[in-house]
């Protein structure tokens, strides 16, 4: 397949699977295998192509980054609490990330592990669906500080590829009585300093491992997952609050089984 083929396809996977709970990493793990090339040569690019999927939630909610920086430097209360819930949240992911890095590279190409983290993540899903108490906060601002420590800690659980960054903080949240789309809005302001953090770090951290001509796919693959995100995020909203979280459990669980399945038969 011809290199310039995958980096689009890794685009596409990324800006659809970033924001959705499904494990966007462990997604393009299993893409990366299953297209034919070895998924640790491209695990660099998989997470510096993050960026795209960035910008595609600063500029759905351009107006809400607009209205906070202003209510900073306005003494405005609830924006300062908007500031110390995403930075509070944000802190448990630097600290594990740094201290764990090396442990956590050596998960990234592992697609058996992606598998299985898929089937017990939908399971989990089901089971806080079925039984979290939510109430509606009204905004990232009105959720507690507590509540926000909290949220980070879940955060972490998503070191592991295929556990899904949006699916352990949306569904953490959840967990502790946040309402659906309060948690999915956290969970989107909380990827802007976590993946902006991780992609800066991964490529201090092995720029002399990138492959030569591979900055030039990771600006593509930029581009691709910025449009494709940004058009996935609105329709999540949508079919978040008519069909909740059910049908990508049912799909987590779907996809891992048949992953195990064709990594058995390989």
């Amino acid at each position: 397949m011809p290199i310039l083929l995958l980096v689009i396809i890794l685009g596409i996977v990324e800006g659809v699977t970033e924001f959705l709970p499904v494990s966007s990493t462990g997604h393009l793990i299993l893409a990366t295998e299953l297209l034919g090339f070895n998924a640790e040569e491209w695990a660099v690019f998989n997470i510096a192509i993050q960026p795209g999927a960035i910008l595609a939630i600063v500029v759905l909610y351009w107006r809400t980054f607009r209205d906070v920086l202003i209510g900073m430097f306005k003494a405005s209360p609830d924006a300062w609490r908007f500031i110390r819930n995403i930075g509070v949240a944000f802190v448990p992911a630097v600290v594990l990330g740094v201290a764990l890095g090396d442990r956590i590279d050596l998960l990234l190409g592992n697609a058996v592990v992606v598998a299985w983290a898929l089937i017990l993540g939908g399971v989990a899903i089901l089971a806080i669906e079925r039984f979290a108490t939510t109430t509606d906060r009204g905004g990232v601002a009105n959720v507690t500080f507590l509540h926000s420590v909290g949220i980070g800690l879940v955060q972490c659980l998503a070191m592991i590829p295929g556990v899904s960054r949006s699916g352990a903080t949306i569904l953490g949240a959840m967990g502790m009585g946040v309402d659906r789309k309060t948690a999915a809005e956290f969970s989107f302001f909380l990827a802007v300093p976590t993946l902006s953090g991780a992609t800066v770090y991964q490529l201090f951290k092995h720029w002399d491992a990138i492959p030569e001509g591979q900055l030039g796919w990771i600006g593509l693959g930029s581009i691709v997952s910025f449009v494709v995100a940004y058009v996935v995020v609105k329709a999540f909203m949508a079919i978040v609050t008519r069909y909740g979280f059910g049908p990508f459990a049912w799909y987590r669980i779907a996809a891992g089984a048949a992953a195990l399945v064709w990594l058995s038969m390989r």
